[in-house]
């Protein structure tokens, strides 16, 4: 569901967003800018859906496993 939303922003902002961005698109963008800092998602979904990537997960599993060892074991 969507909800109409009225700001006041600087002339020159006004402007560049319908010259960069296009007036079609300025709430879409303005949307995907405000979104991480405001609309919280599941962080359990957020984990399920990184462990979908299967290349983000073989990366991350070499980081990890090339840290064994890493530690100064002198102590």
């Amino acid at each position: 569901m969507s909800k109409k939303l009225t700001i006041l922003i600087e002339d020159s902002v006004y402007e560049g967003l319908h010259r960069v961005v296009g007036r079609g698109s300025i709430s879409k963008f303005i949307e995907n800018l405000a979104r991480p800092h405001v609309a919280q998602k599941d962080l359990g979904a957020q984990y399920r859906e990184a462990a979908r990537d299967a290349a983000r997960e073989r990366e991350a599993r070499a980081w990890t496993e090339g840290l064994i060892g890493s530690v100064d074991e002198t102590r």
